[in-house]
């Protein structure tokens, strides 16, 4: 084979190679990420209920299990009749007054009639004077009756108080008990089982909502000038033939701070040593998973 052939055979290898994306000229590399969420159980008891199954996608604040809850609610029911106790000793403050109000409607009588008999001379001031006062004695001992009520009726309110606060407590490990799904998402993996103990802070699935992929990639401080937040990008990622398809991203966060390049990065220059972390925001068509490689060729800001 003579010397043009050959070297035309090369020139066409390399064309077609490049044509076929092994030669993307990509500005950054880097993993596409999700927002995860690791739901952890809130209460201690046994799981009685918990239907997350990974792969489901959940809407928020979906119920997916129920931790036993049956020692909270006894718990309840004996504060309950605690209060109930308590508030038996509770006086009734009219019907201790009733029998002041009773002396006083007599004794207004009776000085109604003594203030007659003034008037007609067949009665003196003494007599007025001493009905007054007899009025004044009994105002005062109700008055005073009415305060030490009020007091041991303020004493008992006072007791239930703590009660009461224990019964919102109980309340609030109630509601918690209850697992339910934070944000709109797809489970990504479950922890437990129904019928298994559930402690407080044990994971019990992880979910992450998968719709807005984020690729995190990193540049070098050379490539800072031509990048900012809000800019439009050129996402790759593989596609089946072996080739690469684009789809568009959006710059939507730069770090201020540099960084060692990772291990699992590889940059353009080998030279580069510290590199700027960068997240691009990609709409997800269905086909992005996390973990997944991708690329990015910088374009024009909006």
């Amino acid at each position: 084979m003579q010397r043009h052939q050959i070297l035309f055979i090369l020139v066409a290898i390399a064309a077609f190679s490049a044509c076929n994306g092994d030669n993307r000229n990509a500005d950054a590399y880097g993993n596409f990420e999700a927002r995860e969420i690791i739901v952890s159980s809130e209460a201690n008891g046994r799981l009685i209920q918990f239907v997350a199954r990974e792969g489901d996608w959940l809407p928020a604040d979906t119920v997916l299990g129920i931790v036993d809850t049956a020692q909270l609610y006894l718990k309840k029911q004996q504060l309950r009749a605690s209060i109930r106790a308590v508030l038996s000793r509770k006086q009734n403050v009219n019907s201790q007054t009733s029998v002041f109000e009773e002396q006083l409607s007599n004794l207004g009588r009776e000085k109604a009639r003594v203030e007659q008999l003034l008037k007609d001379g067949a009665a003196t001031q003494k007599q007025l004077d001493d009905i007054n006062g007899q009025m004044d004695v009994v105002e005062k001992q109700m008055m005073a009756q009415v305060t030490s009520l009020n007091i041991v009726n303020a004493s008992i309110r006072n007791e239930t108080e703590p009660l009461i606060t224990q019964i919102e407590q109980v309340d609030d490990m109630i509601a918690k008990s209850i697992v339910r799904n934070p944000v709109e998402g797809r489970v990504l993996a479950t922890y437990a089982e129904a019928g298994e103990i559930a402690v407080q802070g044990k994971p019990l699935f992880k979910v992450a909502d998968t719709r807005d992929m984020t690729l995190r990639v990193y540049v070098s401080g050379a490539q800072l000038s031509s990048v900012k937040a809000g800019q439009i990008a050129d996402v790759l990622v593989d596609n089946e033939s072996g080739g690469v398809r684009s789809m568009q991203g959006e710059i939507i966060w730069i770090s201020e701070k540099a960084e060692f390049t990772p291990k699992i990065i590889q940059t353009r220059d080998e030279r580069v040593n510290l590199v700027y972390a960068m997240k691009v925001r990609v709409k997800n068509d269905g086909s992005l998973r996390i973990g997944m490689p991708g690329e990015v060729v910088f374009s024009k800001s909006k």
